[in-house]
């Protein structure tokens, strides 16, 4: 059996590749530059290919002969400066070419994201499940959260026209070992803030969840779980301030607990290249929570302690 993992070399597709090839499958690694396979030198099984979602005939020589699809490959909004172009496209211009191509595809796990849950505008301290939808998203006002569940709505709908077996994933921020540099941004910025950050923190909550175990759901999810089933894959929210606790008893201090007053991040973010007013008043002093109900016991996946995920990001990134 031959699995084709898309955005392999991404920091999730890339533990999807790495679990694949422990478990003996054969994978095609599906990538738009090749120069990047070299992450996956010492991985027995694993075929690179030259693909890109904008490319059906690549997608079509990518795809064939699989019956095994684990889609990863999406953009993040982190940079991004046209998010018609480097968000919302990639995901549903994306998955509307691959799904053109697999028509001999027989399961498809589809990597989604708490985004296309979370609704852009919610009351403190809300709780959301796998029954919630991203129905208030623009490509203006939250184009990542749009860009995903328009994504998902795509390849839901594709599926029902088929004997398929669809599952899709909704990962939380995804910290954990990287395998290349590019995995040090995106979600992973958070933990790179205490390792290569100013002495502050801003007053976030961040839920997150082990990178070994949102790779680990997806390769079971070709066989376990319900059909059509969406899986929240989610551990724990820390404020940022308590992110650094956990770290300074990890490795015995050296990590930045000072919380930012609101004022001065609001008076930063005019010049952070990265950092928003728009991100600020969503997310300073929010908490937002996730019941995962049973989708760790369906998938066969054994939640990893936060402890371990956060000391291994750490010193993964200084490695």
């Amino acid at each position: 059996m031959v699995v084709l993992v898309t955005g392999s070399t991404g920091f999730i597709g890339s533990h999807v590749v790495r679990v694949l090839s422990e478990r003996g499958l054969e994978v095609r690694a599906g990538m738009r530059d090749l120069a990047l396979a070299k992450m996956f030198d010492g991985f027995e099984g694993v075929t690179p290919v030259k693909m890109d979602l904008f490319d059906v005939d690549s997608l079509r020589d990518a795809v064939k002969g699989c019956e095994d699809v684990i889609h990863c490959a999406a953009a993040l909004y982190v940079g991004a400066k046209d998010v018609q172009r480097d968000v919302v496209d990639p995901s549903v211009i994306g998955v509307n070419n691959l799904c053109s191509v697999m028509d001999n595809v027989k399961r498809i796990v589809h990597t989604s994201s708490v985004a296309a849950i979370r609704s852009s505008r919610y009351q403190h301290g809300k709780i959301f499940t796998v029954d919630d939808w991203c129905d208030d998203a623009s490509p203006e006002s939250n184009p990542y959260g749009f860009a995903k569940a328009e994504a998902e709505r795509v390849i839901r709908a594709w599926a029902e026209e088929r004997s398929v077996r669809l599952v899709t994933i909704h990962p939380s921020v995804v910290f954990g070992p990287i395998f290349h540099k590019r995995h040090a941004e995106g979600s992973m910025s958070y933990i790179k803030h205490f390792v290569k950050g100013p002495p502050f923190v801003l007053n976030f909550n961040v839920n997150f969840v082990d990178v070994r175990d949102v790779a680990e759901a997806h390769v079971n999810a070709l066989e376990m779980g319900k059909d059509r089933a969406r899986h929240l894959i989610h551990a724990r929210g820390m404020w940022m301030k308590d992110i650094g606790v956990a770290l300074n008893k990890e490795f015995g201090g050296g990590f930045s607990t000072r919380r930012l007053p609101t004022p001065l991040a609001y008076f930063i973010a005019i010049f952070h290249p990265k950092l928003t007013w728009k991100q600020l008043r969503g997310g300073l002093g929010t908490v937002v929570e996730y019941d995962v109900r049973d989708s760790f016991s369906e998938l066969g996946v054994e939640m990893t302690d936060y402890a371990i995920t956060l000391r291994n990001s750490v010193e993964s990134l200084r490695a």
